[in-house]
């Protein structure tokens, strides 16, 4: 049983990395017995094929470089079973390499690119909502916008 598990595992971690609890729940949808779960999540952090901290600063670096806010990025880890100091830890580390206001401005005139011809306020509208759901401050947000001269308020 420990064999299949462990293969189940590794099939898993063959496609991308994965938390502990990501593993631990996919076990248990495939109905493991819970010491055949943890015998087999402890041989991964023996081995090193588990670890949430190198985890964390991959889902980081890989949601950075697709313009996504630390708001959303913290939300998606939390959601992935990384603990909270964790992830704390990650974010801490990434806010010294990364200006959020860089990020929101290349954000703004790319997207606002594809509006032209709107109303001003539509178009501030629906960026601060697509910028949102990026995760994104609020106030980097309307910092941002403000800044430019089209979408003052």
């Amino acid at each position: 049983m420990f064999e299949r598990a462990r293969n189940y595992a590794f099939l898993l971690l063959k496609f991308r990395l994965r938390t502990e609890e990501e593993i631990r729940s996919r076990m248990k949808q495939k109905k493991f017995p819970a010491d055949v779960i943890k015998a087999t999540i402890d041989f991964l952090k023996d081995k090193k094929f588990i670890d949430d901290g190198l985890f964390a600063r991959a889902w980081l670096d890989s949601r950075l470089k697709r313009s996504m806010g630390l708001r959303r990025v913290k939300n998606e880890l939390k959601l992935k079973g990384v603990k909270p100091s964790l992830i704390e830890e990650t974010i801490a580390s990434a806010k010294h390499g990364y200006n959020e206001d860089e990020a929101v401005a290349d954000l703004i005139s790319r997207k606002s690119r594809g509006l032209k011809g709107l109303d001003a306020r539509k178009v501030r509208q629906r960026i601060y909502a697509f910028l949102m759901r990026r995760g994104f401050s609020p106030d980097v947000i309307a910092d941002n916008l403000n800044k430019m001269p089209e979408y003052e308020s």
